[in-house]
């Protein structure tokens, strides 16, 4: 049986290729192994990367039950396989290291080139997941560390904050409490949300749902021109610890908002409106005063 699945890199490079190729896939077994890198005349690796910056014998993948090892040959280059469904998870292979488990299962090894980086993607879609409720069912009930209600306001700002990472990459910068208030404005359960209050909901999962500040940290002056950058500090460590154990994945991003939809009006607008409707025209109430 395949448990990991190696899609070779492309022959051509896509700015020289007139039509899209079928990509080449080679299967493994358990216990198999495939070398990689430029090779020598005559004697090629399973996966050849040409790039004159890669090693002639640059590493070797083995297909290990579930999932695969990763061997680095190389004297001085570190090799980077990333998680192509983690939000910026990645794993470094060290020079000379044999054998790192690859827990992914969607993969993607980088190895630095000269022409940028020399590339190809690993699958391994036989990993194995117990079923709830597996184990022994006696003792004391085990409490969850991060108890999350999806359902909740506070989950919609987690989420918005987290979305340009799930997104795009592990750079993308975070956004702000008025383009979280705007991106959730839509919702008819946020249209009265507030600066303030979005603020209020990411102190709520600092101290209270994810304790990442003390009680003492909290209580700080939020005044002065450092406060910028410890709100900031703040939020770039809820995204990160929710990224890290997967307490927001990309499944989540369909409780926001599409985007282009108008907001919902706020009370404050309705009220208003509502008002103006009501009043008479501008020529009406001219008239009824010179009477």
């Amino acid at each position: 049986m395949d448990t990991v699945i190696v899609q070779l890199p492309e022959e051509t490079p896509a700015r020289h290729r007139r039509m899209r190729q079928k990509p080449r896939l080679l299967h493994m077994g358990p216990g198999e192994t495939k070398d990689f890198g430029r090779g020598v005349p005559g004697e090629l690796p399973a996966i050849v990367l040409t790039d004159p910056g890669v090693s002639r014998n640059a590493g070797r993948i083995e297909a290990a039950g579930d999932f695969w090892r990763l061997s680095n040959f190389s004297a001085t280059s570190t090799y980077v396989v990333e998680n192509l469904e983690g939000a910026g998870e990645y794993v470094k292979v060290a020079p000379g290291r044999l054998g790192a488990p690859i827990p992914f299962e969607f993969s993607r090894v980088v190895l630095p080139a000269l022409d940028g980086t020399a590339m190809f993607k690993v699958f391994a879609p036989q990993h194995a997941y117990a079923q709830d409720g597996a184990g022994p069912d006696y003792g004391e009930r085990t409490v969850s560390p991060f108890s999350l209600d999806p359902t909740s306001k506070y989950f919609l700002v987690l989420v918005a904050l987290c979305e340009p990472r799930l997104r795009s990459s592990s750079g993308a910068a975070l956004p702000g409490a008025g383009e979280i208030v705007e991106r959730l404005r839509p919702l008819e359960s946020c249209r009265d949300l507030t600066r303030s209050a979005v603020n209020y909901h990411i102190d709520y999962l600092t101290s209270a749902k994810l304790r990442l500040r003390t009680v003492q940290e909290d209580d700080l002056p939020a005044y002065g021109p450092k406060d910028g950058g410890r709100v900031g500090a703040k939020r770039e460590d809820v995204v990160t610890l929710a990224l890290r154990f997967n307490l927001v994945h990309e499944e989540h991003l369909s409780l926001l908002p599409r985007r282009g939809v108008a907001p919902c009006p706020t009370a404050a607008d309705a009220a208003a409106s509502e008002a103006a409707a009501s009043s008479p025209p501008a020529h009406e109430r001219l008239i009824r005063r010179r009477l």
